[in-house]
This record gives structure tokens, C-alpha cells and sequence, in this order.
């Protein structure tokens, strides 16, 4: 059995489980089916973000549910890809690289590193930077968030850590529970671990961005309004 999880953060920015069903990690079909029961139970306005690994069925499936939502790739998982196309002398320092274009302090910066791992690996090792370069635009999607916002949204570390214990009690039970008693457990084991869970940094920024303020590289956007000074005509452009 494979286990469909979401997580969300409420206004308070706490962590919680907003889905834990049993469903195949890649058919869009059965993430479906999970999106639109969370439509149902009150999720009207589609998320800001979405962040998990290349699971296509979820991708897929959040396009039609919420096509408005923004993507966002886990560096973590992506950075295990990349790396499993490339000889393992050559690992750390390709790690090092993809280093530099996540923890880059700007978007232009990430871009930079971005195309120089791209022509420091492209020639011997193309599956490494293909792998890489399909998702360019979701894994550096993170920039338009908070910048206190970063560490929670570069992966989805806070799913892997949680399951990593109910994986090894789910491994050690196989065959001992029907279907309803795994999920049960699961949900169980979840709900454990949900109270160790570290409130999201810079919550109070969480409010601006459900109401659409714009984020560079982190920093809110200030909108300027300018006003014409008295007795000056307007400008119309002809």
C-alpha cells in the first residue's frame, strides 16, 4: 500500500496533516480523488504553493484541481536525482554545486549557479542536467515567497522525517493488518509526530501572501504611489 500524504499550515502557522489515504504514488487518478475531498471538507481557494517531489500523478492532478497554484520542486529529492547520474567521485562536488543554486541569496544569483552546473556537467553527464534543467522554473519557485519562508518551502523534508518512523512500524506490521488498520495506524503514528512539528517561521508574513502581496527574492514588494503634484497636466499618450 502507498500512502497519499498533504500537509498544510494554518494562520497560526502550525503544521498539520490535511490528508493521509492509501492510493498509487503516480496516478493522477487517485491524487484526484484526494484533492477534491479536501474541496469538499472546505478547501475552496486553491493554495499559494504546492512543494513535493516528481511524483507526476500529483502534478497532474493539481493542475486541474487548482491550476492557479504555483509549484515548487523539492531540492532535496531533486538533488538525489540529479546525483544518481553522476559517478560517485564526482558526487560531492556536484552537490556542492547544487548547493550554491538553492542557498543562493537571490533569484538572478540561483540563476547564475543554476546555468554554470548545467555547463560544468552537460558535455559527459546530459541525463544529470536534463534531470535538472526540466524543473528550472518549479525549483526556483521558492523566491517569491518570505524569505523566513524558505527553509520550510525548498522540500518536503517535513513528510520524509515524520514517515521515516511510521515507514519502519508500517514495514514491521505487513500482513498483520487489513487495509483499514494500516491507514488507521498510520493516521495514529501521524497525529504522534505532528505534535513534534516546529511552527513555520515567520508566520505573521502568512497573511500577505493569502492576500496576494508580491514577494522578490524574498522581500516584500513595495508598491509605490505616486502622486501628481498640483497644477501639473497629465500625460496622454497619443
Amino acid at each position: 500500500m502507498c500512502a497519499l500524504v498533504l500537509i498544510g499550515v494554518n494562520e497560526r502557522g502550525q503544521k498539520r496533516f490535511l490528508a493521509i489515504e492509501d492510493g498509487v504514488r503516480e496516478s493522477k487518478h487517485s491524487w484526484l480523488e484526494l484533492l477534491r475531498d479536501l474541496k469538499e471538507r472546505g478547501l475552496k481557494l486553491a493554495p499559494n504553493l504546492a512543494v513535493g517531489d516528481g511524483a507526476l500523478g500529483f502534478w497532474a492532478a493539481l493542475e486541474e484541481i487548482f491550476p492557479a497554484t504555483r509549484h515548487q520542486r523539492c531540492w532535496v529529492h531533486k538533488t538525489a536525482n540529479v546525483l544518481n547520474y553522476l559517478p560517485k567521485s564526482l558526487q560531492a562536488r556536484a552537490k556542492a554545486g547544487l548547493h550554491d543554486i538553492w542557498m543562493a541569496d537571490t533569484k538572478a544569483n540561483a540563476e547564475t549557479a543554476f546555468d554554470r552546473f548545467i555547463t560544468n556537467y552537460h558535455a559527459k553527464y546530459p541525463k544529470a542536467t536534463e534531470c535538472l534543467a526540466k524543473d528550472r522554473a518549479a525549483l526556483l519557485a521558492f523566491y517569491a515567497f518570505p524569505a523566513e519562508h524558505w527553509i520550510h518551502i525548498r522540500s518536503s523534508n517535513v513528510i520524509e522525517s515524520s514517515f521515516a518512523t511510521i515507514r519502519h512500524r508500517t514495514d514491521r506490521t505487513k500482513g498483520c493488518l487489513t487495509r483499514d488498520g494500516m491507514l488507521a495506524m498510520i493516521y495514529k503514528l501521524g497525529q504522534s509526530a505532528e505534535r513534534s512539528w516546529r511552527r513555520l517561521r515567520g508566520f505573521e508574513w502568512l497573511a500577505k501572501v493569502v492576500e496576494g502581496v508580491k514577494f522578490s527574492d524574498g522581500i516584500e514588494v513595495q508598491m509605490e504611489t505616486r502622486v501628481r503634484p498640483k497644477n501639473q497636466p497629465s500625460r496622454v499618450a497619443a
